[in-house]
């Protein structure tokens, strides 16, 4: 009876060691797909750098920052938020049709080929932050949310700073439904 019962127990513990083996083995494959470089998500694939913001007391201001996509496909970030305004929009920059210097909304989204970095920056493309909740002082820090195209998302915090940038227009509505408002967000 004692051989029996040892042999049962025997063999009990190695059906339950096996089954964790593998689990783990499941589990380290998906840490070795991750470990390798292999992106699951568009989040996974972004990397961002030198993130800053405008300071500014109220109204309008734009983050910065360099984003790079070390994945094998192509990117889209399609949104960004923030506690700190009550919109984000996603603006480039570009003379108008009387050669001044504009801002609008970039329909579609920011586009990162693979391998590449998107710069955004004074004069360029950038997050535009409208409607402040509250004065942004050098020194504070942003924090952002990134949507990707494929609903993946990450987090970045962005260094306030102070920027006397060119005064450029933007070209459609600002929070408080005016249009062309000059200012010096990028």
């Amino acid at each position: 009876m004692t051989t029996r019962r040892t042999t049962t127990t025997l063999a009990l513990l190695l059906a339950a060691g096996s089954l964790g083996l593998a689990g783990c083995s499941t589990d380290d494959a998906a840490a070795e797909a991750t470990s390798t470089g292999t992106p699951t998500t568009a989040a996974d694939a972004v990397s961002i750098q030198d993130a800053w913001v405008k300071a500014a007391d109220e109204g309008m201001t734009a983050g910065f920052g360099e984003i790079t996509n070390g994945g094998e496909d192509e990117l889209t970030i399609v949104a960004a938020s923030t506690g700190a305004a009550a919109m984000i929009e996603l603006h480039e920059t570009a003379a108008d049709s009387s050669g001044e210097m504009s801002m609008t909304e970039v329909e579609g989204g920011f586009v990162v080929p693979a391998g590449d970095t998107l710069i955004l920056e004074p004069g360029g493309h950038h997050l535009m932050l409208m409607d402040l909740a509250d004065p942004i002082q050098a020194g504070d820090e942003v924090t952002f949310t990134l949507t990707f195209a494929d609903d993946s998302t990450t987090e970045l915090t962005a260094t306030v700073k102070d920027f006397t940038g060119a005064e450029e227009s933007y070209e459609g509505d600002d929070p408080d439904g005016d249009h062309d408002t000059e200012h010096e967000d990028s």
